[in-house]
């Protein structure tokens, strides 16, 4: 149990200005967490497994990204864990296959988010797709991310927020 008196350090939010660590410090603090967020995410999303979530990824390319090379594989990775800042990961393997350079994009979700809210979803996603144009985290990256969704950046937050109370406290939905 968190108490007052034991202020948690919040990892997730390193970066913010004080005030708003100092906000979620507060809820945290009076234990009130898990009720802003249900308000604010009332129910996970339903893209349960690596089928449904390569479905979904696939989706959002064709609506995006449709020039961008294709996704071969979009799953969830319980080998991913929230460590160094990374909820999902893109790679691209080459391989040389009969004399040809093979090319593959791979998106991988951290496990943690098949029972996450669908936005938080959706913006995981996005900044994967993004990679796929942008390798690097600069503003044409971030532009693109906003294109596709145009609450990125406070998903961005609300997601590291969400990380904050599972780590606290565990999920926000009753299993």
């Amino acid at each position: 149990m968190v108490t007052p008196s034991s202020s948690p350090s919040l990892p997730y939010l390193k970066g913010y200005s004080p005030e708003i660590v100092g906000q979620v410090a507060r809820l945290v603090a009076e234990e009130r967490l898990g009720e802003f967020l249900s308000k604010r995410y009332p129910e996970r999303h339903d893209v349960r497994n690596n089928k449904a979530l390569y479905e979904y990824v696939q989706m959002l390319k064709n609506r995006y990204l449709k020039q961008s090379p294709p996704i071969s594989k979009a799953i969830y990775d319980d080998k991913i864990h929230i460590v160094n800042q990374a909820l999902g990961l893109h790679t691209q393997i080459s391989r040389v296959q009969g004399g040809k350079l093979k090319t593959k994009n791979e998106i991988r979700i951290g496990a943690i988010f098949q029972d996450a809210p669908p936005a938080l979803l959706r913006m995981i996603c996005v900044h994967e797709l993004a990679h796929l144009r942008e390798k690097d985290h600069n503003k044409a990256f971030y532009k693109l991310c906003s294109y596709m969704e145009p609450d990125y950046h406070q998903l961005e937050f609300d997601t590291r927020v969400y990380l904050t109370h599972l780590e606290l406290f565990g999920s926000i939905y009753s299993s």
